[in-house]
């Protein structure tokens, strides 16, 4: 798969699809990853509602994530940390209904909703927020 939101991850690459397992009694080629904590190399899987006009400040995510917008537009930002400041890295990125983003561990990035958001995000393990600070 190709990397269409330019973050440098695809499903091909994304540690969300990795730890897949065959379940017992399912038809060939059918494999699960169940959700963290009952499995320590699963995911953790939300269904996110955001206002319109409401953010998160920069800050990242301890492992790979993927983003679903089911309705809505966001607007997703990179930062690099240059010493004690974050810069924006690049053009922000538009999501909207239908598009899937990823993005990598540890990758500074804050989020925007431009319209009311509904959104299926899948972290890979246990997810955790880490605040950036602002510069």
């Amino acid at each position: 798969m190709s990397d269409e939101t330019g973050t440098g991850k695809t499903s091909d690459t994304s540690a969300v699809w990795q730890n897949h397992i065959p379940v017992e009694g399912t038809p060939d080629g059918f494999t699960v990853r169940t959700t963290y904590p009952n499995n320590p190399d699963g995911v953790e899987v939300m269904l996110e509602r955001w206002q319109a006009g409401s953010s998160e400040p920069p800050h990242s995510h301890p492992g790979d994530d993927m983003t679903i917008v089911v309705e809505g537009k966001m607007i997703i930002q990179f930062y690099q940390s240059q010493g004690d400041n974050i810069i924006a890295e690049g053009k922000p990125l538009v999501l909207t209904k239908g598009d899937v983003g990823y993005i990598a561990a540890n990758r500074i990035h804050d989020a925007t909703y431009v319209n009311e958001c509904k959104l299926v995000y899948v972290h890979d393990r246990a997810f955790g927020f880490i605040d950036a600070g602002s510069s």
